[in-house]
Order: structure tokens, then C-alpha cells, then sequence
């Protein structure tokens, strides 16, 4: 960043999108359109990907800017490498110069509720839905010989755990191990690597996140106001230009950012310095106003377990 005041530009760029069709994903895709990028969104419903579509051709500046939608479900392999062939296939079968990978779920419950099914399905829905889209985009670009970018989209759950989301954390932990992987090995072909850590997104996807969430999750929230999409896109969008490896566009993303960042490059090094000054200093003290919640709710959680599994698990509030 302090080397180069080159800006990257995704006009003329195919720039494919997973989780297109709302949220993060949508307000994203606009802003490339905005920039003159050609567009692909993939989602599974079309109904909303037709929508979506429509909103980006309001926002084209050039008649030639090719705007896509395509219908998949992204968290296998087989189709994950389908749906990006068919978008290259839109493109003379080349491979997309950029991947925004913000497809993603969260059901956040307590671990005892959770059932292998359900653990699979979150691990599918944190990580393996940008993972293979990765893995299939790095082969297309090797043996395209494309110079391209690809940006996970991992949560500020990624640097930290808290109650509610063990079926969660573990899978945006994972995205951020392979970004980091990836960064290393990616040198190989001159593709870069990005990895973004939202806080509360605004989205249809929060909303229905908050059915499942316990009442203690709700309330270790209470004072998080969330972000509107839009802004974390222009956040997005901003990191990638300032070169960032890990994007971070709020004040406790980039103190948890700094304090954790073990040997990834740093954003700036004056700000990381105090960001991370911050965070020896008060990260300790929110981590013990969040454990004090914790142990304040155990009585109230353990007439939860008792009706759930049975009286003989009161035990646990002792």
C-alpha cells in the first residue's frame, strides 16, 4: 500500500458475485456495475436474482457492460464449479477476473440443540459455500492464466467466539486460515487474495438469523446497531484499493483485527499500533463483561436444559 498509489479498477473486469441476489452480495454488485465492471450474480432463488438483476441494469453506465444472474446452490463442489464455468461460458469461457465470495448463512443456537445434521449444515452454509467457489475459481485461473482476485467474506466472528454461535464461528475461522493459506500459495500465479470481516449486517439474512439466536445472544448484542449493507460494501470496495489483506471498516473489527493479526500484513502501522493498544486494554475487559453475562444467565439456562433433557440437568447451575 505505502509502494503503490495504483487503485485497483474493475471497469471492463468480469467480476462474479456469490450471494448476489441480497445484502452484502447485492450492494457489492451494484458498486462494480457502478464502476463499469461486468457483472455475474449467483444465488439459489430466482425470483430475487431477477430482481436483483433488474436493480443493476438501472445502474449501468455503458451499454456493453454485460449484467448476468445464474441459479445454484454453492455448497458442493460439483455445482460450485458449474455454476463458474457457466459464467465464464457468458464470457468466451474465461475465467472471471474477480470473485466476491458473500454467499453465507447463520442459524445461531446453543451447541446442545445443535444435531450432526444441523452442525453439517452450518459448516456448510460458514464455509464450504465460499470454499469451493474458491477452489474452483483458483483452477479457472491457473489454467486460464488469469491475474485475478478473489475475496472471501468472513465475519468479526472470525476473530473471536462468543455464546450462540459455536455452529457459526468455527466455519468464518476456517475462511480466515484459508485466505491466509491461500495468500502464501497464491504468489505462485499472481493472484491476490482479500478477506473481509463484517460485524451486524442488515440484512434479510440477520433477520432470520435472530428467530433461532438465545435470548443471551440477543442480549450480549443489545448495544450493536448493526451496518447497512451498503456501507460495508463502499467498505469492501475501499479495502480492496487500499490493498488490505484482511478488511476490516469498523472500530472494533479493526481492534480485534490488530490484536489478532498474528503474522498478516499489516493495514497501516501507525493506526495497528493503536488499534492494537486499544485492544490490550479493553479487549481483556470486554471479554470479562461478556463471561459475567454468561455466568448471570446459567440459572435461567439451566431450567432451559432441565425441561429439554430432563430435571437431572439443573445440575448445571451449580
Amino acid at each position: 500500500m505505502l509502494l503503490s498509489n495504483k487503485k485497483w479498477d474493475p471497469k471492463g473486469l468480469h467480476c462474479y458475485v456469490t450471494g448476489g441476489s441480497q445484502g452484502l452480495g447485492l450492494e457489492t454488485a451494484k458498486i462494480l456495475v457502478q464502476r463499469g465492471a461486468h457483472v455475474t450474480i449467483v444465488a439459489r432463488g430466482v425470483e430475487k436474482l431477477k430482481e436483483a438483476t433488474a436493480e443493476l441494469e438501472k445502474l449501468r453506465r455503458d451499454p456493453n457492460q454485460k449484467i448476468h444472474y445464474l441459479s445454484h446452490s454453492l455448497t458442493s463442489a460439483q455445482e460450485s464449479a458449474q455454476a463458474l464455468d457457466e459464467a465464464a461460458a457468458l464470457h468466451g469461457g474465461r475465467c472471471p477476473d474477480a470473485l466476491f465470495l458473500c454467499a453465507g448463512a447463520s442459524t445461531p443456537r446453543f451447541f446442545v440443540d445443535d444435531t450432526e445434521e444441523t452442525l453439517r449444515k452450518c459448516m456448510d452454509d460458514s464455509y464450504w459455500v465460499q470454499a469451493w467457489s474458491a477452489h474452483a475459481g483458483v483452477k479457472r485461473m491457473v489454467q486460464d492464466d488469469v491475474k485475478g482476485k478473489i475475496v472471501l467474506v468472513s465475519s468479526i466472528l472470525g476473530y473471536f467466539g462468543m455464546i450462540g454461535y459455536a455452529n457459526y464461528s468455527p466455519g468464518k475461522h476456517a475462511l480466515r486460515g484459508l485466505a491466509e493459506s491461500l495468500r502464501s500459495e497464491l504468489i505462485l500465479y499472481d493472484i491476490s487474495i482479500h478477506c473481509f470481516f463484517p460485524a451486524t449486517i442488515l440484512s434479510p439474512g440477520y433477520e432470520r438469523e435472530n428467530i433461532t439466536k438465545p435470548a443471551i445472544t440477543k442480549k450480549l448484542e443489545e448495544t450493536d446497531d448493526g451496518v447497512a449493507p451498503d456501507v460495508y460494501a463502499r467498505g469492501l470496495i475501499q479495502g480492496i484499493e487500499a490493498g488490505h489483506f484482511h478488511i476490516t471498516s469498523d472500530l472494533l473489527a479493526n481492534i480485534f483485527r490488530a490484536s489478532t493479526r498474528g503474522n498478516t500484513p499489516q493495514n497501516n502501522p501507525i493506526l495497528d499500533r493503536i488499534y492494537g493498544f486499544f485492544g490490550f486494554v479493553g479487549l481483556p475487559i470486554w471479554r470479562w463483561t461478556v463471561d459475567h453475562a454468561v455466568r448471570g444467565h446459567r440459572e435461567e439456562h439451566a431450567q432451559y436444559v432441565a425441561q429439554k433433557f430432563g430435571s437431572g440437568s439443573s445440575e448445571i447451575s451449580k
